[in-house]
């Protein structure tokens, strides 16, 4: 895997860099450290747990699980948990790579069906970062641009007040953009919902019902969008456009 000697120096930086983190959960972080090392999987991996239940977040702790859980040979797991990892940052290029060889381990190769030229530009262009850093990036070019409103407003020296001007108003031009792109992504975050299926073997449904038609088969580790639910069941789509329904007992969320 991509980046696994450099495991501990990531969750060395991500214990001093969360000040927030209990003392418990440091130690908890830095006893999976030495346990991933030392090649025991499945205590680093209720080690990570632990921290994760103790209600803490952020894309290196769900990276580590997922890592934790490939090496236990869990794929379904370390795919929902690298899912969870690239939801608050998309862009993290060891996430990526490291969901991309979990997907070549399970069996359903699903071709996603093509999309418009520009729309892949734009949603690849948004997601290069994430929602937090879009909407901090926002953020600083506004106070450049009420920085260059106050040296507009406060200069008596004409090219002064013309650089203020033009300055504030490409930084709050700028900003805006920014906004839009932090809040683009936030959109789509929030209103896509997708799952992983837990089930060795499971088939779709036509409709919410054991006796429905048989439409397609999938297996443990598939991603699915979630449509709908009803009644215990999940109406889903795949990355093909197949739509079918299945229980929800065989996916979990991510």
């Amino acid at each position: 895997m991509k980046h696994m000697k450099a495991f501990s120096m990531v969750v060395i930086f991500f214990c001093l860099s969360h000040a927030a983190f209990s003392t418990a959960e440091q130690l908890n972080l830095a006893k999976a450290n030495k346990a991933y090392s030392a090649g025991s999987y499945s205590v680093a991996l209720d080690l990570y747990n632990k921290v994760v239940e103790a209600g803490y977040e952020s894309p290196e702790l769900f990276y580590n699980t997922g890592n934790a859980y490939f090496k236990l040979n869990d794929y379904a797991h370390a795919i929902l948990w690298y899912e969870r990892a690239r939801q608050l940052d998309p862009g993290n290029e060891d996430v990526n790579f490291n969901l991309n060889v979990a997907n070549t381990k399970i069996s359903d190769k699903i071709e996603p069906l093509p999309e418009l030229f520009y729309k892949r530009w734009f949603n690849g262009f948004v997601q290069a970062l994430s929602v937090d850093t879009w909407a901090l990036i926002s953020v600083c070019l506004f106070i450049a641009g009420l920085s260059g409103l106050v040296l507009y407003l406060a200069s008596r020296v004409l090219i002064l007040r013309k650089l203020g001007f033009w300055c504030a108003l490409g930084m709050f031009f700028l900003s805006l953009f920014m906004f839009v792109f932090a809040w683009y992504g936030y959109s789509f975050t929030k209103s896509t919902h997708e799952a992983i299926i837990f089930a060795p073997t499971i088939t779709v449904k036509s409709s919410p019902d054991e006796k429905s038609t048989d439409l397609f088969v999938l297996h443990e580790g598939a991603k699915v969008r979630l449509l709908d639910n009803i009644s215990g069941w999940y109406e889903i789509r795949i990355a093909s456009g197949s739509v079918g329904w299945l229980p929800k007992n065989s996916l979990e969320e991510i």
